[in-house]
């Protein structure tokens, strides 16, 4: 049978890359952490780590065993979350969101699932959809509202064992300009028109999503503001620093910007839920995820549709 100690000892050579930095993380001594090591090969019948020079590659089996150690531990992580929740006075729910989701779906949501269920305590915390999937993963989480770009969802079966999305609605971006600008009257247009025009980020992750979609333009994407903050975007693209697409969710017209539509291909975000895969869902995320889900049905806005 392979030890659980173990496999945590060779999670944390890998995680460190060297035998003794993971023997400093693990509080032990190198030499204890070479033992851990050479017995769990002998427990598996194959060598799981190579030392060189630079450093500690794993094999093919290592590279197996680190990731049955990590499905361990955040399955420990998640009981031991689930006996904190059997043991408090009130059942809890953790919810994960992202702040724009969080503020366009949340709210009704979260008013039907209290009117449903007074007696849950509910704890929100705002994440990035790529820290949400860990935190859901490990138990920190029950659910995650999360986004991604073009392209698969953050979880898919396989890359992160033990977790679901379930899909929710698209948020479509849109080009904001100034109201002067020489495009503010068109009900569309396409990227390649904006050639010569310097972009605001609304926010850091988007960069890289724009960059693609400007290559298939044909155009540079030159950045002229890079914010967190898709409202304090609009401000600036008010006053006159540049173009920005924002997601629609995010929109807030004034008498200042012009709000066109994209033509095809269209950029959008698309939303999902991340839980836990359970045998035994839990029965108030199972809850909130239908409130959520009858908050996207209500607020979804097909793409192309002018805000």
């Amino acid at each position: 049978m392979i030890d659980v100690q173990r496999l945590r000892v060779l999670r944390a050579v890998a995680e460190h890359g060297s035998f003794n930095r993971a023997a400093g993380a693990l509080l032990l001594t190198p030499s204890a952490v070479s033992q851990h090591i050479a017995a769990l090969e002998r427990t598996v019948g194959h060598p799981v780590a190579v030392r060189s020079t630079r450093g500690v590659t794993l094999t093919e089996p290592g590279r197996l065993l680190v990731e049955a150690a990590e499905s361990i531990a955040a399955e420990l992580d998640q009981v031991r979350h689930a006996i904190d929740r059997l043991t408090a006075q009130r059942p809890r729910l953790t919810v994960a969101t992202f702040t724009s989701g969080g503020r366009h779906l949340l709210p009704a949501a979260l008013s039907r699932f209290v009117a449903e269920h007074p007696e849950v305590e509910l704890t929100v915390r705002e994440s990035e959809p790529e820290d949400a999937a860990a935190m859901v993963r490990g138990g920190a989480a029950d659910l995650a509202l999360a986004y991604h770009f073009d392209g698969p969802p953050p979880v898919r079966p396989g890359e992160r064992p033990g977790l679901d999305w379930v899909p929710l609605m698209d948020d479509p971006l849109w080009l904001v300009l100034p109201r002067d600008h020489r495009l503010a009257d068109r009900t569309s247009v396409g990227l390649a028109e904006l050639g010569t025009e310097r972009w605001v980020l609304g926010c850091l992750r988007t960069e890289a999503f724009l960059r693609r979609y400007a290559e298939l333009a044909g155009i540079d994407l030159r950045v002229a503001a890079s914010t967190t903050d898709y409202f304090f975007a609009q401000t600036l693209v008010a006053a006159g620093v540049g173009v920005s697409l924002i997601p629609h969710v995010s929109l807030a017209p004034t008498t200042e910007l012009a709000v066109i539509r994209i033509e095809s291909p269209c950029p959008a975000r698309h939303f999902g839920i991340i839980l836990p895969r359970r045998r035994r869902p839990h029965p108030h995320a199972q809850a909130l995820t239908a409130a959520l889900t009858a908050a996207a049905t209500t607020a979804h806005t097909p793409t192309g549709e002018r805000p």
